[in-house]
């Protein structure tokens, strides 16, 4: 709980100047940039002796995230707004995809090392997937048109500056935009509480191994692979508002099953998670495009992050508290936290009459 409490404050602690910098130099070199230091910072991880250690390279870590605004933004850039919801869910699926070996890994290694050196060499082999996708992006290409050179002294003086640009653009962007990020402001705080404490629930109190839980992650993982492009197509064709709130209807019911799952219901619950999380990520971020225009998304996107990351820092210790009270409160209050979620998107969040490029 400490170790996720301070890694999200460092983590909204540079979205304004990542969002800022991202659209007044360009997107690209802050991507490929940073993720190198993303991916040295799990050296600590591997070698850790200790939490504290864990908790520096978490730090490092979330600092180097600074490029998040500006991959968001290319991202949006990158997409034609008739395809987003689908660019949004074939997103999601590559994730998926690669994901979906990650649990039986785990799980392998767990048992034939044991839980710290099977560790150690997970992070390890997280470095060095993270050095080939560092290598990867410094091929990507700038989708801002002749960004300036950045300096040195711009760098400095960036974080005041981000501050009050990142405020302004609230004045320049739709209304349903501020809306709809107070929504997922909600549900950033609220899946935070369950983060640290779903394994723990699922061993600990539904009594699956540890095996066991890791293929359950799977079968979440194969339910977004198999639906990634028709959740893609329902966007794109029906709008982004409806499978939104659709969203939060499969959610709420598959949490429920899981806090009083066994192993039949946890093989009901995870496809609902799965198909509600692919709708809700791939309609937010389509209607967030569809919002903003291009040359505001890195300032739009560090201001909703920002906020999203102290929301979820403070969600992430109020679900150990809640835990330690309730065991099934913190899965309780998600549950019940959809209703303002789904109020505030179905009454205040319209889409726009014509969508930005």
């Amino acid at each position: 709980g400490m170790i996720g409490f301070f890694s999200f404050l460092a983590l909204a602690s540079v979205q304004f100047p990542g969002g800022y910098l991202a659209d007044k130099f360009g997107r690209r070199w802050l991507v490929s940039t940073m993720t190198f230091g993303v991916a040295l910072s799990y050296i600590f991880y591997a070698l850790a002796p200790s939490w504290e250690t864990i908790l520096l390279g978490a730090l490092i870590q979330n600092f180097c995230l600074i490029y998040q605004p500006a991959l968001w933004a290319m991202i949006s850039d990158s997409l034609t707004p008739e395809r987003r919801g689908m660019g949004m869910s074939i997103i999601q699926l590559i994730a998926s995809v690669s994901t979906t070996p990650g649990p039986a890994v785990a799980a392998f290694l767990y048992t034939l090392y044991g839980p710290i050196n099977g560790m150690r060499i997970s992070y390890g082999i997280v470095v060095a997937l993270f050095l080939t996708a560092a290598i990867l992006r410094s091929q990507l290409r700038e989708t801002v048109k002749d960004p300036p050179k950045i300096s040195a002294k711009e760098l400095w003086k960036s974080y005041p500056t981000s501050l009050k640009e990142s405020f302004r653009v609230w004045s320049i962007v739709p209304r349903s935009m501020f809306y709809l990020f107070l929504a997922n402001l909600v549900g950033g705080f609220t899946f935070a509480m369950i983060s640290a404490y779903t394994v723990v629930y699922a061993v600990e109190d539904i009594g699956l191994t540890r095996v066991e839980w890791s293929l359950i992650l799977m079968v979440l993982f194969i339910t977004m692979i198999a639906v990634a492009v028709p959740v893609g197509k329902l966007v794109d064709k029906v709008g982004r508002r409806i499978p939104l709130l659709v969203s939060y209807a499969l959610i709420a019911p598959g949490v429920l099953l899981f806090v009083y799952g066994d192993m039949r219901r946890l093989l009901i619950a995870m496809p609902l998670l799965g198909l509600g999380q692919l709708m809700m990520f791939s309609s937010y971020s389509a209607l967030t495009a569809d919002l903003v225009p291009k040359e505001q998304r890195g300032k739009v996107t560090g201001f909703t992050q920002f906020f999203g990351y102290i929301a979820m820092a403070i969600g992430i210790l109020a679900g150990g508290i809640s835990f330690t009270v309730s065991h099934q409160l913190p899965f309780f209050l998600l549950a019940v936290l959809l209703i303002p979620q789904f109020l505030l998107t179905f009454l205040l969040v319209h889409e726009p009459e014509k969508r930005e490029e």
